[in-house]
């Protein structure tokens, strides 16, 4: 018997349509940005464009690409010097650079846990950290989101090495890990703790250097991964810990092992990027402004939940009905786009607005006043 693929692939495709949830590539008019990860305001900052292209004139940069990946023709000392100073930012006694946030989860989670092992991660943990436990040989076990009584059962069952893993700020509610209870919890079953910091990095801590840094509980800490995707407005990421660690990636970990290496753009404008941060240390001061404009305003108008990141969402239930909504808000003027069941839980579909440096207290202001219509 024969299969047509393609025919399983249009009935796929089909069976999503119906559920309102196909996913679709789309570009839009100009509108008012609360949909981006571009917290700072860094992707758009016309300062920055112009040091990261000083800086690469000034380098003499003539290569378009790395050539190869880092253990091949693709490692630069530009790329090694950016490591040094990223180790210094976070605290760390080294770091490794990754092409994203989503290659660095997968070669730490899924090389450092072995069989016989144990990973325990948050539900609503990224799919990338998920499918890193998944890709390993260890066992693994969710428990439920910030819940630590549900932790600590999942953690008696554990063998071997034991990591937990979660977010500092959690991509869909905006909440933040109870990482002091957690840290507990670690010492008193011999756990490993693997954070990812994403959201936080660039908006927290005295040099954007996260959440953790800002707390002082790195040292605590057995991984921490910060991505630059987002609020450091460039693109790649890195690994900090031990210098143990980051050899063993560079040995083990495949995707880091197999993955052409950025270019040197990429490492200059990562680079010049966080030496930005440092100077403008007012940008993260402006974003917490427009957080509690926003949290005020919601309390005021509607009263619905908030969060204390930038990172507000606003639980619509239904494909259907969220689309909607988001559609309806666009049509204002507004950039924000609906999160659907199977990315959420059904009946947890939801409006994911990310605040900004940028937005203004009127865009904010008409953003709620348009929400309350709709709520």
């Amino acid at each position: 018997m024969t299969f047509n693929i393609e025919a399983t692939l249009r009935q796929k495709l089909e069976e999503r349509k119906a559920a309102g949830n196909i996913r679709m590539l789309s570009t839009r008019p100009s509108m008012v940005d609360f949909v981006s990860n571009d917290y700072l305001g860094l992707a758009r900052n016309t300062e920055l464009f112009e040091r990261i292209n000083q800086r690469i004139s000034k380098e003499k940069l003539l290569t378009n690409g790395s050539g190869g990946s880092r253990l091949l023709a693709g490692n630069h000392s530009l790329t090694e010097q950016l490591e040094r100073r990223l180790a210094a930012i976070f605290n760390s006694e080294a770091a490794l650079v990754f092409n994203s946030g989503y290659n660095a989860n997968l070669a730490l989670i899924s090389s450092v846990a072995d069989k016989g092992d144990t990973i325990i991660y948050d539900q609503l943990a990224h799919i990338c950290l998920k499918e890193g436990a998944w890709l390993s040989k260890a066992t693994s076990f969710k428990f439920m989101h910030n819940d630590c009584k549900d932790l600590e059962d999942k953690l008696k069952l554990a063998t071997g090495n034991i990591f937990i893993i979660t977010e500092s700020v959690f991509s869909m509610d905006g909440d933040f890990t109870p990482i002091e209870e957690i840290i507990h919890l670690s010492k008193k079953y011999g756990a490993n703790i693997i954070v990812d910091e994403a959201h936080s990095t660039g908006c927290y801590g005295s040099i954007g250097n996260g959440w953790l840094c800002e707390k002082e509980l790195e040292d605590e800490i057995f991984a921490r991964v910060y991505t630059f995707g987002k609020g450091i407005g460039v693109h790649g990421a890195c690994v900090a810990g031990s210098q143990t660690l980051i050899d063993f990636l560079i040995n083990f970990g495949r995707p880091f092992i197999y993955t052409t290496a950025l270019p040197l753009q990429s490492i200059l404008a990562i680079d010049e990027a966080f030496l930005f941060i440092e100077k403008h240390r007012e940008l993260p001061q402006e974003l917490n402004v427009r957080i509690a404009l926003y949290k005020r305003l919601v309390k005021d108008s509607f009263n619905y939940p908030t969060s204390d990141s930038a990172i507000q969402p606003v639980i619509i239930s239904g494909n259907e009905k969220v689309i909607s909504v988001a559609k309806q808000l666009n049509e204002y003027g507004f950039d924000v786009r609906p999160i659907l069941s199977p990315t959420v839980k059904s009946g947890e579909e939801r409006l994911r607005i990310s605040l900004h440096a940028f937005n203004t207290d009127e865009e904010i202001t008409q953003l709620v006043n348009s929400l309350a219509n709709f709520l």
